[in-house]
């Protein structure tokens, strides 16, 4: 081989170098462009489902809100019913059929307020007085039940779930 060819060889074989060196320093430059639109890509994809999954969980909260405030507003206008029927019940009467027919239209307005989850606020004679539960409209001298227990209730009180509806009015011993 002659000394010319043994250059030309060397030479060739230098610009394969360099233009690997070159390709590689491209490709490595390419991936880390690569990686970083990869990481943008994927930080605003990991944004975007949270916001999602918050955007999905504040509607079921509001629509559950929705529909308590709903059935709210609807027993508050069903309640002055549930009171005259039971001041009737405690009016004597001759005619059994008519307080039957009175028992009976009470018992269905109560059955039908247990299914849409209304309870009735426990304010009995005797009971412990709750200003989360109840509202006290009087107060009287009753050594006999002792300090801060109902002595009377005047009207009942309904709540659904933790949610007061109404509360009870009810006269404190003192």
């Amino acid at each position: 081989m002659s000394k010319e060819q043994e250059i030309l060889e060397e030479v060739q074989e230098n610009e394969q170098t360099a233009e690997d060196t070159t390709e590689t320093t491209e490709t490595a430059e390419q991936e880390t462009v690569s990686k970083k639109q990869y990481d943008e890509l994927n930080d605003k994809f990991v944004r975007l489902a949270a916001e999602y999954d918050n955007f999905r969980k504040r509607s079921a909260r509001e629509r559950e809100a929705a529909h308590g405030d709903a059935v709210s507003r609807a027993v508050k206008a069903l309640l002055p019913t549930y009171d005259n029927l039971e001041r009737a019940l405690k009016v004597e009467t001759s005619d059994a059929e008519y307080k039957k027919g009175v028992e009976m239209t009470m018992i269905q307005l109560v059955d039908s307020l247990k299914s849409i989850g209304v309870e009735k606020i426990t304010a009995d004679v005797g009971t412990e007085f709750d200003p989360n539960f109840h509202n006290a409209v009087m107060h009287v001298e009753n050594e006999e039940l002792g300090e801060n227990v109902i002595a009377d209730v005047f009207q009942q009180g309904f709540k659904i779930g933790d949610k007061v509806i109404r509360h009870a009015m009810v006269q404190v011993a003192n």
